[in-house]
């Protein structure tokens, strides 16, 4: 039985990993910035399943509160063996709408945090020899769908490259690359489901059970279902000036 930090773990993707890590027996640490939601979540899961569950609230727009979290990840009494790097957001809105401070905030929460928390984690975690750590990308990486892309794509190259650094350490890093999945991620964003076809959604349990499947695999990417490992692949052998014209 090992300890799971989880960011954004207060609803949507973050609440199902919560949910599948504590029934596979792992104690964790939920960290978002809605302590009364934390608390909400944090008393049910131990409740239900009857393991520990410490929370931690932070801004992860705020350096000051990712330093607690990096501090928590380094802490050697009752380490952290899986970090799971899950906190997002999109403003579904495009680029030129977008103001300079919401621009920050996608950066510091989904670069600057996902970089220094994997940071922190990879350290501690190299010097027990065992450890895994999962960031949250997207199939968007893929893609040209301004800020949001660009910080996905990051993130998954950032991963790759975490991934041959700590080989050979028994730490591994995993990118998953979702695609459109039923979570309040996509109406926060202004995404109507009715917008889409339903064949074209994903369900949190299928996300985060093959992303958990693919940690214990030690693979470094993982787009759950057939359909979206199939699109991420045309999309990344397509030229790029064909992406450019994908809506």
């Amino acid at each position: 039985m090992g300890t799971a930090l989880i960011t954004g773990a207060s609803a949507g993707l973050g609440v199902e990993f919560a949910w599948q890590l504590a029934t596979a027996r792992h104690h964790l640490v939920l960290v978002a910035r809605d302590q009364a939601r934390l608390e909400a979540v944090a008393a049910k899961i131990r409740s239900a399943a009857g393991v520990r569950v410490e929370v931690l609230p932070a801004d992860l727009n705020l350096p000051d509160d990712v330093a607690r979290v990096a501090a928590r990840l380094t802490q050697a009494e009752q380490p952290v063996g899986l970090l799971v790097n899950n906190a997002g957001f999109g403003y579904g809105k495009p680029l030129l709408e977008t103001t300079r401070e919401e621009l920050e905030s996608m950066e510091n929460v989904m670069v600057r945090a996902v970089m220094v928390l994997s940071h922190a984690a990879a350290q501690a975690m190299v010097e027990r020899g065992r450890g895994a750590i999962l960031n949250v990308a997207s199939v968007a990486a893929y893609t040209t769908s301004g800020q949001y892309s660009a910080v996905k794509a990051w993130v998954k190259t950032f991963t790759e490259g975490l991934a041959v650094e700590l080989r050979g350490t028994g730490v591994t890093a995993t990118a998953l690359l979702p695609g459109l999945t039923h979570t309040e991620f996509h109406e926060r964003a202004g995404l109507h489901y009715e917008d889409y076809p339903e064949l074209v959604w994903l369900t949190p349990k299928l996300v985060v059970s093959q992303a958990l499947a693919a940690v214990r695999r030690g693979a470094v990417l993982s787009t759950p279902s057939l359909r979206y490992a199939v699109m991420g692949q045309v999309a990344r052998l397509l030229p790029r000036c064909l992406v450019r014209r994908l809506p």
